[in-house]
Order: C-alpha cells, then sequence, then structure tokens
C-alpha cells in the first residue's frame, strides 16, 4: 500500500524528531486550578481520570470527561479552570517534540480531545505512571527511558488521530516547496549536486537555503543530500545485484573508494558487508 505523499513527508521530517520531557506528575487539582489567556512554549497531554473542568484552545472551548487524552498544543493561546467542587484528578505531562527548529504540532492539525478505548485507557496509564516514575528518578538512563515512553504516548496519540490527521493549512504551501527540493534532490542524486545548483532550482539564495535546511531538516542541504545518497545506495546493495562500483556512481560518487569510505562513516559498515547483512535477513 503506497502512503499519501504528504504522509511520505512527515515520515521524512519526522526522522528529525527530538523530544524532551519538561515534568510529569499524577495531579488531584483544586477547586482553584485556574489560568487564563496564556502562551506555553510546551505542548501539554492531560489524560482525565476522574472529575470535571474547563479549558480553551485557541477560540474553541472545550469540557473534557474522564477518558479522554487532551492534547494542548504549545504557541498556542489557551485557558483552563476549575467548574465545581469534582476538579479533575489527571495524569500530565509537559514536552517538547520538534523537528528541526519547528514543533511537531505546529505542522499537523489534529482534534485536541481524543475518546479512549477502555482497553487502550488502561495501556496508556500504564505509559503515564511510568513516565511520572522515570520523572520523578534522577538517573541518567532515567533520561533516555522517559524519552522512549514520551515517544510511546506521542505516538498513540498520533495513530487515535490517524483518520482525522492532517497538515495545517498554512503550512501546505512549504510543504510543496520541500517536496520540490526533496524530488530535485533525489532526480539528482549521481550528479555533482552544488549548493548554489539547488538554491537555483528552488529559487533561494544558498544562504537562506542553508537556514531553511536547518530550520525544516536540523542538517546542512549538503548533509542532507549525502544522507539521500546513502539510503539510495543501501536500497541498491539490499535490492540489486548490481556492482559496488556501479552502485557508487548511481549516488555520484564517481570514487569507488570516496564512496565506501563515505558508506562506512553513515552505516558502520563497508558496502559489501552491507549487502551480506540484508541477504542474510
Amino acid at each position: 500500500m503506497s502512503l499519501n505523499p504528504n504522509h511520505e513527508f512527515l515520515n521524512e521530517m519526522l526522522q528529525q524528531l527530538q523530544v524532551h520531557l519538561e515534568e510529569a506528575y499524577y495531579t488531584q487539582c483544586s477547586p482553584q486550578w485556574r489560568e487564563l489567556d496564556y502562551i506555553p512554549s510546551y505542548n501539554k497531554f492531560y489524560l482525565i481520570c476522574e472529575g470535571e473542568g474547563w479549558l480553551r484552545i485557541g477560540d474553541e472551548e472545550y469540557r473534557p470527561v474522564p477518558g479522554q487524552l487532551v492534547h494542548m498544543p504549545a504557541h498556542v493561546l489557551q485557558s483552563y479552570s476549575a467548574v465545581s467542587d469534582r476538579p479533575y484528578s489527571k495524569y500530565w505531562c509537559h514536552f517538547t517534540a520538534t523537528m528541526g527548529e519547528m514543533d511537531l504540532f505546529q505542522w499537523l492539525e489534529i482534534p485536541p480531545i481524543l475518546d479512549i478505548s477502555p482497553n487502550c485507557m488502561d495501556s496508556l496509564m500504564k505509559l503515564f505512571r511510568e513516565l511520572v516514575e522515570l520523572y520523578q528518578n534522577r538517573s541518567y538512563l532515567a533520561r533516555i527511558r522517559e524519552k522512549a515512553i514520551l515517544l510511546e504516548i506521542i505516538a498513540l496519540f498520533l495513530s487515535q488521530s490517524d483518520t482525522h490527521l492532517k497538515f495545517v493549512p498554512g503550512r501546505l504551501g512549504e510543504i510543496e516547496r520541500l517536496k520540490q527540493i526533496e524530488a530535485f534532490i533525489e532526480s539528482h542524486l549521481s550528479e555533482a549536486l552544488t549548493l548554489e545548483q539547488l538554491a537555483k532550482h528552488v529559487h533561494l539564495h544558498p544562504n537562506y537555503l542553508v537556514r531553511y535546511f536547518n530550520k525544516h531538516f536540523a542538517v546542512s542541504p549538503l548533509k542532507y543530500l549525502n544522507r539521500k545518497r546513502m539510503q539510495k545506495a543501501k536500497s541498491l546493495l539490499g535490492t540489486t545485484d548490481l556492482a559496488i562500483k556501479e552502485i557508487a556512481e548511481l549516488v555520484g560518487f564517481p570514487d569507488t573508494n570516496h564512496f565506501a569510505k563515505a558508506f562506512r562513516k553513515e552505516a558502520s559498515c563497508s558496502p559489501t558487508e552491507y549487502r551480506l547483512r540484508a541477504e542474510r535477513s
């Protein structure tokens, strides 16, 4: 089954995803739980366990109920408040999820509240419990594990949102430009492509193109080009009988030794070793 072209683009961007947990707790909110009209620099998840309350995200108002997962996005005006003597008890976390200089959820238009099935709710509560425990554990191993748990929660949220997932309309023009850049690079992998040629093709100044790539891909254009070359080389090594020299030329390396050195730096093995591994898998 082929991916939606925009999902292919998202797949490419997610290779640069970096997540960081700011804090995580289980809280019984007080009747004074309230803050109005603020713009956080981080995302928030609320897993509602009991009680009632009120939220505003942008111009929309919500009253989440137990069994729902709420996402309150970074860089968006929002408010929250208790509404009765039965305020929320909830698992919650503050986190960042960035791709280059952009937040993941600045790209995606997703319903902020999801109904969680009972089976999924048990799994999600377990993940949040572990996240809270890890946040309170100050060991370096906990920092690694909490990233893994946070990624699981984000992945679950996105998977539950999948039928509604779409890009923010204001980002579509930018996505088309990025896909144009990707397509140009893919079709010129065998050539000695320069920064100036790439910039000219997309009608950007070379210096601006460097900033543009760092913003969206967290790498320079030439490092991105090399990564795409190595991806194609891996595909050819694993799916064809082409000689190493032929593959090297197809991905822009007329010197086989130079190709082997670049490939080893990327894959931690030689092209021949990579092919042997692919044959055994």
